[in-house]
């Protein structure tokens, strides 16, 4: 295995992690900021205000975007086992 092979395989795990990891994260960061304004605003300091609202909104970016989400992880999969013999050999 060459040190570009391993380079080229890091660098699909990484697009990977990050295609399937960002709408969530997205979706978390944005929920959280604008239930911070909220609280600011209305100076609410109910931690269960910040934390519901953001599980919701993970919850639906997985409803909609899940099975996006699991046909990249399987197209990386598979990807990675039909190269097992080129990385082999």
């Amino acid at each position: 295995m060459t040190p570009e092979t391993v380079l080229a395989l890091a660098h699909q795990a990484l697009l990977t992690v990050t295609l399937v990891a960002g709408p969530v994260l997205l979706a978390a960061m944005i929920s959280g900021l604008v239930i911070s304004v909220f609280q600011a605003v209305t100076q609410i300091q109910e931690m269960t205000i910040s934390f519901v609202p953001k599980i919701l909104a993970v919850a639906l970016v997985i409803f909609f975007f899940g099975s996006w989400m699991l046909r990249v992880l399987l197209d990386f999969t598979y990807r990675l086992f039909v190269s097992i013999p080129h990385i082999i050999g």
